[in-house]
């Protein structure tokens, strides 16, 4: 699960936010954030690695889009995770006078 320690990290979530709906140049997200561009250089790399994040070459600008898969594992998970914890709460929670 990649996409878990990739999204432990606010700006890597601020970053997905960002690109969510919108294909936007590593410059322009760069400039949204209080440290320097070869951090969020390293962040857009993890996202990248992850499959977070798609990059696309347009000459030399790098453009960077979210790609929500990764996250669709992750939150599979989690719900099966919540589910049984959930199921065995109401049980208890049933059983109980």
């Amino acid at each position: 699960m990649q996409a878990a320690a990739a999204i432990a990290d606010p700006i890597r979530r601020r970053v997905l936010e960002l690109v969510r709906d919108e294909e936007l140049p590593a410059g322009a997200i760069a400039a949204r954030f209080p440290v320097s561009r070869p951090a969020v250089s390293r962040h857009l790399r993890v996202l990248r690695e992850s499959g977070l994040v798609h990059e696309r070459r347009v000459g030399r600008e790098r453009l960077y889009r979210a790609d929500p898969a990764p996250l669709l594992e992750l939150r599979a998970w989690l719900d099966g995770y919540w589910a049984g914890r959930l199921s065995a709460l109401k049980q208890l929670a049933e059983e109980r006078p």
